[in-house]
């Protein structure tokens, strides 16, 4: 069976959590027998043509050029690639920039897409972008054979809308058993007596709260802020909180090992998403032995359940610096829990399998609506009546 991965920038992972998933969804079934190809930037920094046994697709993208507009043309460009080669599924992760080109995607394919979060709920767009995410939205639904949620919450969200029910798969992570001290030795912190967040700088991912919260606790202990601040709101971050030489923006870092180790020995862990479904890093974070402080919302409670301290103000945030200590030993359970979690619910294997078991039903049922496999169904019927 023939997988095609698309509406991600590109493998192996260099920006965020869509091609986290494409990363090891594509490695997991190359592993159980399917061929797949993942679409990838034509500037994305790896440039051979197969990687782990996947096949990588480049196409050209002008995002480098024209800003956001380059993710509509790069997404064109990625179809009508598609459209020329004989794929039995096509996988889009996400819908943003391409479900207005949903009608050019092949028809002999069956498309199945994961809707990801309530995109248009997100703080940083205006009225008229909201707008246009909402019908984005509803372009996906219509222009997809299927749908995936990756939470509860969207899954509820999509069937009460669209009475369309997407069938769940999370996404997934895996233990870290690796921890090293000497990996977190260049960031001049010592084991338990920092805290960190990871996220992209913007509104909805609450690090403006998150550190109101830290400056207002004067703990004394370093914030480790890591993501990219190379944009209008993580610019005005670092213009806020340059005063604090005890938060550091480390920028973005993608080396898995480095992040492991950066989560297992932080004091808190601090996931402020408020947007969207089962967040990668906070899985991520989970098996990383992180204790967990999360933004308070239906999403991240479906997760964490009652293993996280929670916020909603600054006043939460600042709250939880001043009492929590990890190295006390009092919250073990909580992380325990979580990595219990991990390894029954959200591994990397049971997301594979959830995911070939899907491609392999829909392929069946696009084979069985075919009218000359319906035709012949009928014939053997007659004979075996006869």
């Amino acid at each position: 069976m023939r997988i095609a991965i698309i509406g991600t920038r590109g493998i192996p992972n260099n920006y965020g959590g869509f091609e986290q998933c494409a990363e090891y969804l594509s490695v997991g079934l190359v592993k159980r027998g399917f061929e797949v190809a993942v679409y990838n930037s034509h500037n994305h920094p790896y440039q051979e043509k197969q990687w782990n046994g996947v096949e990588i697709c480049h196409c050209y993208d002008p995002e480098y050029k024209m800003g956001t507009p380059g993710q509509f043309f790069y997404d064109l460009n990625c179809i009508r690639d598609a459209r020329k080669r004989n794929f039995d599924v096509i996988l889009q992760l996400g819908y943003t920039s391409s479900s207005v080109w949903g009608w050019l995607l092949p028809k002999q394919s069956v498309i199945t897409t994961n809707m990801d979060g309530m995109e248009w709920n997100r703080a940083k767009y205006s009225k008229r972008a909201k707008a246009f995410l909402r019908l984005a939205e509803r372009l996906a639904v219509l222009t997809s054979d299927h749908l995936i949620a990756d939470s509860t919450e969207i899954q509820r969200y999509i069937k009460n809308k669209y009475g369309k029910e997407p069938v769940f798969i999370p996404y997934g992570a895996t233990l870290f058993n690796n921890n090293d001290l000497s990996a977190i030795e260049e960031y001049n912190v010592e084991p338990y007596r920092y805290s960190i967040l990871i996220a992209r700088m913007e509104p909805e991912n609450s690090v403006e709260v998150i550190l109101d919260g830290y400056s207002q606790a004067q703990t004394g202990q370093k914030f480790l802020v890591v993501g990219d601040t190379n944009n209008a709101f993580g610019s005005y971050l670092v213009n806020k909180f340059k005063y604090n030489q005890d938060i550091v923006f480390l920028g973005g870092i993608f080396r898995a090992e480095k992040l492991n180790n950066l989560r297992y020995y932080s004091n808190l862990y601090f996931h402020g998403h408020t947007v969207g479904g089962t967040n990668p890093s906070l899985l991520e974070a989970m098996a990383s032995n992180a204790l967990i402080c999360a933004n308070d919302n239906v999403f991240n409670r479906a997760v964490l359940n009652e293993n996280a301290q929670y916020f909603s103000t600054a006043k939460d945030v600042a709250e939880h610096l001043m009492n929590v200590n990890k190295a006390s030993g009092n919250y073990d359970h909580m992380i325990a829990n979580n990595r219990d979690r991990i390894e029954n619910f959200y591994s990397i294997d049971n997301i594979v399998n959830s995911y070939a078991s899907h491609f392999e039903q829909i392929v069946r049922e696009r084979a069985a609506l075919n009218p000359q496999n319906v035709a012949e169904a009928q014939i053997k019927l007659q004979l075996k009546n006869n």
